[in-house]
C-alpha cells in the first residue's frame, strides 16, 4: 500500500474504489461531485447521509463507494470529505490526526495521514479524479477551520437554515454543521469564464513537472551511463590508447548525447504544447489567474478560485514558465520573505491586485498594516476598500487586529450555536514589517485568525524576514504555518509531484501610475 504526501498523485487502475478514514474523533464521511470548476452542478452532486447517493458514488456505514464508470460523464472529480460528528462530543483542537484510506476492488491501495494543525473541523482527504480518458487520485488534506458549512460553500454548496434536532439511527451518517434534516442544497453563482480555473493551470504545472522530472532523469542517467563506458574503455592499460578505445570512447560519447537529444527534444515538444495551453487560457481566465496583458483586465471581472503569484521557471530546462497559483481564500496565509518592506513594494502591490479581482460580486475590506509608509504610493487607489486607514504607528497594531479577532470569534459563536451564515465579505490583512513594532499579543492575535479567520473570509499576507527559526516559539510557529514566497534569486522552490527544483518569479505591479490604477481597480 503506497503512503500519499500532500500534493501526491497516483493512477487508478480498479472500476470500484473505496474511501474511508479514521481519527481519534468521530468522524461523517461525504463526497462531492464536482466540475472542472471545482463546484457541485446540482443539489444532486452532494452525497451526505440525507441524500446517500448519486450516479456512480453511494454513502455506505463504512464509507463512500466511487463505481468509477457510472460516474456522470462531466464530472471533474469526487471530493472525499470527512467532518466531525456533531453527535459526538467537541473535541479541542478539531478533528486531530486523521488516516484516510482507498481500496480498489476491495483491496487497499493507498493511505494519506493528514495532521491538521488550525482547529479544522472539516476536511477535503483526497480527491479522485479524471485525466483524459483515465482516473487518478490525488491526496489533498486541505482543511477548513469554519466547518463542514464553509467548505460546502467553497464548491457551491448552498447550506440554508441550523440543524434541528435528530434521532439516532443504527447505521445512519450524520451530518456536521448547520446542515440537516431536509437541508436545501443548490449550486451557488455563475461559472468562471472557463472551467478550468485554479485547477487547469495546476494539471499544466503537473504536466511541466514530470516532463521536467524525465528531462533531468535522463540526463542523469546518460551521465552514468557515458561514466561507465569510459571506464570501460581505459579499464585495460595495454588498450587504453589504441585505436579501439579511442573508437570506444567515441562511440560512449555519442550515445550520451542522443540520449540527451531526444529528452530536450521531447521535452521541449512537451513545454511547446504547454505554453500553448497557457496562451489559450490566458485569453479567458479571470483577471487574478490571468497575466497582466490579458484582455481580462479590461473587461468586467469574473470571479475566480484562485490568484496568480508569479512565474515557476528552471533555466537549465528551457523558455518554459508556468503560472504559480494558490486558492483564495487563501487556505494558508501567504508570508512574503523579505528584510525590506519597501524593497517588495510592487509584489505586495501585485498581490492586493489579484486578491481584489478574486470576488468581485462579493464586498472586499482591507486592513493595512505598513509601519515603514512602504505602500505609500498605491494605497490612496485602495481607498474605497480599506477598512480604516493603513496603521503607520504599532501602537494602533494591537486595536485593528483585535477588531478582526472579536469578529472571527462571533462568527464562531455562530457557527457552534447553528446560527452561521458564510461570510459575505472577502477580508485581506496585510501585516507588513512583522515582526518589528508588533506586541508578543499581536502574533497570538495572527495566530488566532489564522485559525479562525476562514469564518469572516479572511485571507492574510504577512511581510519580513523568515522567522522560521525565530527563538520567539509564537513567532517560529506562526512563520511555519505559512506559506512563504521567497524574493531571493536562487531559493528554489520544489513541485509537490516530482521534487524538482524551479525558480520563482513574483509578480510586480507596475510602477507607472495609470497601470496601477488599471490593476488596483476596486470595482
Amino acid at each position: 500500500m503506497i503512503q500519499l504526501r500532500a500534493g501526491q498523485n497516483i493512477p487508478l487502475t480498479g472500476e470500484v474504489v473505496r474511501f474511508s478514514a479514521k481519527a481519534e474523533a468521530a468522524l461523517d464521511v461525504s463526497a462531492l461531485v464536482v466540475a472542472e470548476n471545482l463546484k457541485v452542478f446540482s443539489s444532486d452532486d452532494f452525497v451526505f447521509y440525507n441524500q446517500p447517493g448519486t450516479a456512480g458514488v453511494a454513502l455506505a456505514a463504512d464509507g463512500v463507494t466511487i463505481t468509477l464508470t457510472e460516474v456522470r460523464a462531466d464530472a471533474k472529480a469526487v471530493l472525499l470529505v470527512v467532518s466531525a460528528d456533531p453527535a459526538a462530543p467537541a473535541r479541542a483542537g478539531g478533528l486531530g490526526p486523521v488516516t484516510a484510506t482507498l481500496s480498489e476492488n476491495d483491496s487497499a491501495t493507498a493511505e494519506f495521514a493528514i495532521t491538521p494543525s488550525s482547529g479544522e473541523t472539516a476536511l477535503i482527504c483526497l480527491e479522485v479524479y479524471r485525466r483524459g480518458p483515465a482516473w487518478k487520485l490525488r491526496a489533498v488534506g486541505q482543511g477548513y477551520a469554519g466547518g463542514l458549512a464553509v467548505l460546502l460553500t467553497a464548491h457551491g454548496v448552498e447550506v440554508d437554515g441550523a440543524a434541528p434536532e435528530q434521532a439516532d439511527q443504527p447505521g445512519t451518517h450524520t451530518m456536521s454543521g448547520p446542515l440537516a434534516g431536509d437541508a436545501q442544497i443548490a449550486a451557488a453563482g455563475a461559472p468562471l469564464e472557463v472551467g478550468h480555473g485554479l485547477e487547469r493551470l495546476w494539471m499544466v504545472f503537473e504536466d511541466a513537472a514530470r516532463s521536467a522530472a524525465a528531462l533531468v532523469s535522463a540526463r542523469e542517467y546518460a551521465v552514468k551511463r557515458l561514466d561507465h563506458e569510459l571506464s570501460l574503455a581505459v579499464s585495460d592499460p595495454a588498450t587504453r590508447n589504441t585505436p579501439a578505445a579511442e573508437q570506444a570512447r567515441s562511440a560512449a560519447q555519442q550515445r550520451h548525447d542522443e540520449l540527451v537529444d531526444t529528452a530536450e527534444r521531447n521535452h521541449q515538444r512537451d513545454a511547446e504544447q504547454l505554453m500553448g495551453e497557457l496562451a489559450a487560457a490566458d485569453q479567458v481566465l479571470p483577471p487574478a489567474l490571468a497575466s497582466w496583458d490579458s484582455p481580462a483586465w479590461d473587461k468586467p471581472s469574473a470571479p475566480s478560485d484562485g490568484i496568480r503569484l508569479g512565474e515557476l521557471y528552471a533555466l537549465d530546462r528551457g523558455s518554459l514558465r508556468i503560472p504559480y497559483c494558490v486558492p483564495v481564500p487563501l487556505n494558508r496565509p501567504l508570508w512574503i520573505d523579505a528584510e525590506s518592506t519597501r524593497a517588495v513594494a510592487p509584489v505586495v502591490g501585485a498581490l492586493l491586485a489579484r486578491l481584489l479581482a478574486t470576488a468581485p460580486q462579493r464586498r472586499t475590506l482591507v486592513d493595512i498594516i505598513d509601519l515603514t509608509d512602504a505602500f505609500g504610493g498605491f494605497t490612496g487607489l485602495l481607498a474605497p476598500v480599506l477598512n480604516g486607514p493603513p496603521i503607520t504607528d504599532h501602537a494602533d497594531i494591537s486595536a485593528r487586529l483585535q477588531a478582526l479577532v472579536d469578529a472571527a470569534e462571533l462568527a464562531e459563536l455562530a457557527y457552534t450555536s447553528g446560527a452561521f451564515t458564510p461570510p459575505s465579505e472577502h477580508r485581506v490583512l496585510l501585516a507588513a514589517d512583522f515582526p518589528h513594532g508588533y506586541q508578543s499579543s499581536d502574533a497570538q492575535r495572527i495566530g488566532a485568525l489564522i485559525t479562525r479567520g476562514e469564518l469572516i473570509g479572511l485571507s492574510i499576507v504577512i511581510v519580513g524576514a523568515n522567522e522560521s527559526d525565530s527563538a520567539d516559539t509564537t513567532v517560529a510557529m506562526l512563520s511555519q504555518s505559512c506559506r512563504h514566497l521567497p524574493t531571493i534569486g536562487g531559493t528554489p522552490l520544489f513541485d509537490p509531484w516530482t521534487g524538482s527544483a524551479w525558480q520563482l518569479d513574483l509578480d510586480l505591479l507596475p510602477h507607472e501610475p495609470e497601470r496601477q490604477a488599471r490593476f488596483l481597480r476596486t470595482r
